[in-house]
């Protein structure tokens, strides 16, 4: 199994159905402080680029359709579903509007090619870093019975 998706997706990236799924149920997690792209491609919106590297389904999708504002992180990759070497999928992923890249495995040289892929993070993607590192300090009681709850009314928006 690739990440934790439900799909095997092999050593490439998946390509996922045309996206007819509705967007309300994601709207109603917007408000979430980060969020994380998939290594599958939804073709009818970016046939070339799976999306966690394309522009039209980081900005187009997520952050206008969806209403995601949050910080927005790649999946994994050094799980080779992306073409090319980790440090152009960092630059890749950064470039189609990812706030972070998530690199894995632990192998040093593809950490550093990683790092020496990518920039200081500054600006929006580092304010949107410390509003959900803000979110992640915050100690509240976990209320088990209003989590199913809230569960159950995003589901029902579906």
């Amino acid at each position: 199994m690739a990440g934790n998706g439900q799909l095997d997706l092999g050593a490439g990236a998946g390509t996922a159905p045309d996206p007819q799924v509705p967007a309300h149920p994601f709207r109603a997690l917007a408000h979430f402080p980060a969020a994380m792209t998939a290594h599958v491609r939804y073709t009818a919106i970016d046939a070339h680029r799976p999306a966690t590297t394309s522009p039209a389904v980081i900005d187009e999708v997520i952050r206008k359709t969806i209403g995601f504002d949050g910080l927005l992180m790649s999946d994994d990759v050094s799980m080779k579903a992306l073409s090319g070497s980790v440090g152009e999928s960092a630059t890749a992923a950064l470039a189609a509007g990812c706030d972070l890249v998530l690199h894995c495995n632990g192998i040093l040289a593809e950490m550093e090619a990683v790092a020496a892929s990518t920039a200081k993070l500054e600006g929006r993607p580092l304010a949107r870093l410390k509003a959900a590192l803000a979110v992640l300090q915050r100690q509240e009681p976990f209320e088990q019975h209003l989590a199913e709850a809230a569960i159950a009314r995003v589901l029902s928006v579906a």
